[in-house]
Parts: C-alpha cells; sequence; structure tokens
C-alpha cells in the first residue's frame, strides 16, 4: 500500500522552507510579489522565435535559489509535474511549423525554435513562482494581495483551498492505512471498491471541513482570514523591487547577450 507520509511532507515543504530567515526571505512580501509579477509578464511577452532574449532572465531564479538557501532538488521536482504538459502542447510545433531557418551556420526547423520557447517560458515561470511561495509564505502572500487591494473573497479562497489540500491528504492517508490493515499485503485499492472509497473520502474531507470552519468560528472568524500584520516596507525593499524590474526591462529591450558578445567580438568600439 502507498505510503503518504512521503507527499505529505512535500506538500509542507513550502511553508518550511518560507520559514527560514535569509536576505530574500526577509525582503517584504509586496515587493517580491510585484517583482514575480513582472517578471511574469516579461517573460510572456517575448515572441515565439527569441530564445537569446530571454537567456538573461535566468538570473533571476538562480540568483535567488542561491541566497535565499534553497535545495534544488524539492524545487525541481515540483517542476517536473507541469513538464509532460509543456511538451504535450510544444511537441507537435515542429510538425506544423516546419520551415527552416539558419542559426549560427546550422539549419533548424522554426517549429522546435518554438518549442524551446514555450519550453523555457514555461520552465522560467513555474520556477519563480515556486520559488515565490517557497520564499514568502501562502499567508504573507495573502497579507501582499490584501495590500495589494485584492478582494478578499478571493484571497480567503485561495488561502483555504492551500489549506484544504493538506487535510484532503491527510484523509486519504488515513484511508488508505485503515484500508491496509484490512487487506494485508495486498497492493493498491481493488476497482471493485473504488467507488466506495472515493465516496467516503468526500464525505469524510467534508466533515472535517466542518469541524474546522466550527473550531475558527469559536475563534472569532467572521469571514476575515487573519495571517497578521506585515512589517513596513522598506528603502531596501524598494530597492530590491527597483532593481530587477530595471533589469527586466532592459533585458526585454536590449538583445544583452548579443551586446556582449558584440564587446567580446570587437563588433561595438
Amino acid at each position: 500500500m502507498a505510503n503518504m507520509t512521503g507527499p505529505l511532507y512535500n506538500l509542507r515543504l513550502l511553508d518550511e522552507l518560507a520559514a527560514k530567515k535569509t536576505c530574500i526571505h526577509n525582503v517584504h512580501p509586496l515587493a517580491k510579489l510585484l517583482t514575480t509579477l513582472i517578471y511574469l509578464g516579461v517573460v510572456v511577452s517575448f515572441g515565439k522565435y527569441e530564445i537569446s532574449n530571454m537567456l538573461p532572465y535566468v538570473f533571476y531564479p538562480v540568483l535567488v535559489f542561491t541566497f535565499a538557501e534553497l535545495p534544488l532538488a524539492p524545487i525541481f521536482k515540483r517542476l517536473l509535474f507541469v513538464l509532460p504538459l509543456i511538451i504535450g502542447i510544444g511537441i507537435l510545433n515542429p510538425i506544423f511549423d516546419h520551415h527552416s531557418v539558419v542559426l549560427g551556420g546550422i539549419v533548424f526547423s522554426r517549429g522546435w525554435i518554438t518549442f524551446f520557447v514555450l519550453f523555457i517560458k514555461c520552465v522560467l515561470t513555474v520556477t519563480v513562482v515556486l520559488l515565490l511561495v517557497a520564499t514568502t509564505g501562502m499567508n504573507k502572500l495573502g497579507v501582499a494581495l490584501r495590500m495589494l487591494k485584492v478582494p478578499k473573497i478571493f484571497v480567503l479562497q485561495l488561502l483555504l483551498t492551500y489549506r484544504y489540500i493538506s487535510a484532503l491528504m491527510e484523509e486519504v492517508a488515513r484511508m488508505l492505512r485503515a484500508y491496509a490493515l484490512r487487506a494485508p499485503g495486498q497492493k493498491g485499492i481493488r476497482r471493485n471498491v473504488w467507488g466506495s472509497f472515493a465516496g467516503q473520502l468526500i464525505l469524510r474531507t467534508f466533515d472535517r471541513a466542518q469541524r474546522v470552519y466550527e473550531a475558527m468560528s469559536l475563534r472569532g472568524f467572521a469571514g476575515e482570514y487573519h495571517t497578521g500584520e506585515a512589517a513596513g516596507i522598506r528603502f531596501a525593499d524598494f530597492a530590491y523591487l527597483a532593481g530587477w524590474s530595471l533589469f527586466f526591462v532592459l533585458a526585454r529591450v536590449f538583445n544583452l547577450p548579443a551586446l556582449i558578445g558584440s564587446l567580446f567580438t570587437g563588433g561595438i568600439s
């Protein structure tokens, strides 16, 4: 029978990483959220044939990884979940766009170029979102969203859904453990009980959600998910946002890899 300890630990790992104390973790949540939104907007704006222009945007996730002292493996494992979707969406591009172009003396199909551009975009955007959660935490992100005047109902739905996933996984773990005790040595769950298992899971998670809501109401919950107040924005937070935003815009306007290559090859006097 599958062990749910690993998935439960992996689910909560981002929250544990967000509790660390580094220079990146200490940046105000609003500054990190706005920086991430600007990064996503700029990366998505690239055309389907612009590969070299996106190379400078690798520096942001690499530096966040480094200064936040985050382990690479957990983030990479979460990234692997979306890679099949990315490949499935873009793998047909070489078939529909089979015209050839010459890059560096090598002939490429434009379909492969569009596929690699899509792949790079998805990897960069998903990575920075995971880094945002791993360096900020969902509660602080909720505070940042409320500071941006996002309606509290949307913030509440986001935070409670995120918490509900943990409750769902815990109920799955309990039911699998109970099933394993009643069917020792059996691998997996028999097909004839899949329907009843799913139905019981829905009922149990609904009952637990109701108990959680009643406990929250007894503690004063009245529609507002209180996550605490974030500290005031400092000059360093403004510098973080302004510095990265300036870099993103310059890298979008100018082809930095081409400019640097021209400097080294003497193309620019």
